[in-house]
């Protein structure tokens, strides 16, 4: 219960600037309706209690089930054993994301079922099943992580020359929704169970990240082979705005539970099935420590469907009728601003945000704080959404113009910044595009762009995820060159004195 009301009291600090900005919003320049406000602070509170309880099940069930998993991939010694199961893990685990499933079923809505949900989710999911594979692979055989995501993007932007615009933007969008609340906790345990296993200290310490940013690849090039064989040049469409029902205080609420309840016990059901069936073949641990873990996933379970509940039925209809608001002013500057607060403000409530900062001070005990890397985060994310206003504000500004330039930074940055910061950085561009990105944002620029004459929702809204998903890129690089010329500092003053 202790740790329960810890976890209440850290997110409670984390989710109050956004209820405090929408507020603020609401009486000044977005005035939003009484019941929906309402819904949006019931939300607030449904996000509060969920966010809690899933971190509280995550730390009890998901991270040690990863780290066994991690553990099991060394001690097995044989190279088909870590690919065939690295593969399978990451095929379940994404095929069944909740984040994926929403953003696929959007994609399809939206071409009028020209590609089928079902097609999206099995491309992106054999995707990062690959990627997944090859990223512990390379822990394994100790293979310089710039080199590999060097190779990996030059495959990306070649295969992206081929590729449509929309399809384009909806590849880097799916990299961000594979990266979701099951999925990236999993996966930081993951690598970390591999990398410990690591007789050198500095090794372990460096192969500890990057694996989730290799694995998210697999999904810009899951949808960019997918845009090879079906072409879509010519396929328009207008996304499906949800309006919510302003009658019901409650009724959007019940309205979601049914379908979260059951995404999301298909979400965690493979990872129950494989921890049971490697507790027999490989874990062998004792009752406790798996029961233990077993409860660690019903919390989780509970904890994600009222997270997910309340973020699609309180902040989703808020962050679209706020967007639509301020993109109605004849000056679009309030526009740009807005959404660089909003930003700024958002990531503090992703669950994996929280997940990876701790592991990030763990792994390297204490040198690297947490809080740093979270306002390094809050302000890389928040350029993501106030850039991405105002290419929705501006016409001639495209998606690659952004994105193209920005990971040509990323990957120019690698050579320059120490190690263990190329694979945090790579990290978090996942874990900043969460379920919080995929809604209140999303629907944020949804909102906006439809307000704006010329804005194309489709092309103009599908992009976001992707912007919130390059920026951290940048942003804890350049965090990693400050800590190396501060380290360079202090060790040329011991060597004076």
């Amino acid at each position: 219960m202790r740790i329960l009301l810890e976890k209440v009291k850290e997110v409670l600090s984390a989710v109050s600037p956004v209820v405090i900005i929408v507020i603020i919003l609401n009486f000044t320049l977005a005035p939003i309706p009484n019941v929906l406000l309402f819904q949006f602070i019931f939300g607030a509170l449904a996000i509060v209690l969920g966010l809690s309880i899933l971190l509280f099940g995550i730390e009890i069930g998901v991270l040690p089930f990863g780290n066994h998993m991690g553990a099991s991939f060394l001690k097995s010694n044989q190279m088909w054993y870590v690919v065939i199961v690295g593969f399978l893990l990451g095929f379940f685990v994404n095929i069944a994301e909740p984040d994926l499933q929403v953003l696929a079923t959007q994609v399809s809505s939206v071409m009028g079922g020209f590609i089928p949900a079902s097609a999206i989710l099995v491309a992106v999911s054999i995707g990062t099943g690959v990627m997944l594979s090859l990223g512990i692979v390379r822990i394994v055989r100790s293979i310089p992580l710039h080199i590999v995501l060097l190779v990996i993007y030059g495959i990306i932007f070649l295969l992206a020359i081929f590729s449509s615009s929309d399809m384009f933007a909806i590849g880097f969008d799916a990299s961000g929704a594979t990266t979701g609340a099951l999925t990236v906790p999993l996966v930081l345990a993951l690598s970390v169970g591999v990398a410990s296993m690591k007789k050198n200290s500095k090794s372990a310490e460096e192969d500890s990240f990057g694996l989730v940013g290799i694995m998210s690849t697999g999904a810009i090039l899951g949808v960019l082979i997918l845009n090879m064989f079906v072409k879509t040049d010519n396929i328009t469409g207008v996304l499906d705005i949800h309006h919510v029902d302003t009658n019901s205080l409650l009724g959007p609420f019940l309205a979601e539970i049914p379908t979260v309840a059951v995404d999301s016990f298909i979400a965690l059901l493979p990872l129950v099935l494989m921890l049971i069936i490697f507790q027999k073949i490989k874990f062998n641990l004792n009752s406790r420590a798996f029961a233990k873990i077993f409860m660690g996933f019903l919390y989780t379970y509970i904890g994600l469907v009222i997270f997910l509940v309340g973020a699609h039925a309180g902040f989703m209809n808020v962050g679209n009728l706020i967007g639509h608001q301020l993109a109605a002013y004849d000056n679009k500057a309030i526009l740009v601003i807005s959404g660089f607060v909003l930003g700024m403000v958002v990531i503090l409530t992703e669950p994996a945000v929280y997940i990876l900062t701790e592991q990030i001070e763990n792994v390297t005990n204490g040198y690297i704080k947490r809080k740093t890397v979270l306002f390094t985060l809050s302000i890389g994310v928040a350029f993501a959404v106030g850039l991405s206003m105002l290419r929705i504000v501006v016409p001639a500004i495209e998606l690659w113009h952004y994105l193209v330039p920005g990971f040509g930074i990323s990957l120019a940055l690698m050579f320059f910044v120490p190690k263990l910061f190329v694979g945090i950085a790579f990290d978090s561009g996942g874990v900043a595009s969460g379920p919080m990105t995929a809604t209140f944002v999303l629907a944020f620029a949804q909102g906006a762009s439809d307000a704006i004459e010329h804005s194309n929702v489709l092309l103009d809204s599908f992009g976001v995820i992707a912007m919130v998903a390059m920026t951290p890129l940048i942003a804890l690089q350049v965090l990693g060159v400050i800590y190396k010329l501060k380290s360079q500092k202090s060790e040329g003053g011991e060597k004076n004195g």
